[in-house]
């Protein structure tokens, strides 16, 4: 389950986060993020991700 959430990380940051925590704080963070940069989007999320498991 842990490659799936890393997967949809890379593909689509936000659905990685909602997988991991819901919604909440992260994920808005990650939201605002990912349309600032892609890249930040992605960062963030992994990092949610792994700091979760």
């Amino acid at each position: 389950m842990e490659l799936i959430k890393i997967l949809c990380a890379v593909i689509l940051p936000p659905l990685g986060v909602f997988l991991q925590v819901g919604i909440g704080k992260h994920f808005w963070i990650n939201i605002i993020l990912t349309l600032l940069g892609y890249i930040p989007g992605i960062v963030h999320a992994i990092w949610v991700v792994a700091k979760n498991k």
